[in-house]
């Protein structure tokens, strides 16, 4: 079963959904924040380039093959934006579903990150039928290795010096875990 563009998914503290133009501000907040923004691919230069990244989001369907779809992350109970999870659906279900977030400074440290990603790999390897699960980190981005670590993802591969980003040349660390592999909760 492939997702659907009307999307929420609840867990114990948190509710992703769509993000709305009403988040504009709040998302520059933090994605144009130089130490969240580090290892991103996207910094927003200002809230109207938030808020065109918002509209051109709402425009793909979530679940859209070959696809970036970027979630809000929420407090389950006020609705406040705490930050945004991106995923990437491939071409085909055989093919390695891959997933991204960022959150805010103020937020971080929490467990949220861990949260999003369980339900989102709880939906990938069970009803969206997914086989593989990867995520392509900076070997400095400590805290990205660590969550995927936590969930269970092993390292497969390093790419040295693999991309250019952001004026340097930098290594690119690959983590995978298969469904057969996944334990939730």
């Amino acid at each position: 079963m492939q997702p659907t563009q009307d999307t929420r998914f609840d867990t114990a503290r948190l509710r992703l959904d769509r993000l709305e133009p009403g988040d504009a501000d709040r998302l520059f907040a933090y994605r144009g924040d130089d130490a969240v923004a580090r290892y991103q691919g996207w910094k927003p230069a200002n809230v109207t380039e938030a808020t065109a990244f918002i509209a051109g989001q709402q425009r793909v369907p979530f679940g859209t093959k070959d696809a970036w779809c970027q979630l809000a992350v929420r407090d389950r109970v006020t609705g406040e934006l705490v930050g945004d999870l991106g995923v990437h659906f491939p071409a085909s279900t055989d093919d390695a579903i891959e997933f991204g977030v960022s959150l805010r400074p103020d937020q971080q440290g929490r467990g949220y990150a861990r949260e999003a990603m369980a339900a989102m790999l709880d939906l990938a390897f069970g009803d969206w039928g997914y086989r593989r699960s990867v995520g392509s980190v900076d070997p400095r981005n400590v805290a990205s290795i660590a969550l995927l670590r936590s969930l269970g993802f092993r390292e497969e591969a390093r790419h040295v010096e693999s991309y250019f980003f952001r004026g340097e040349w930098v290594d690119d660390v690959i983590y995978a875990m298969l469904a057969r592999e996944w334990r939730p909760g």
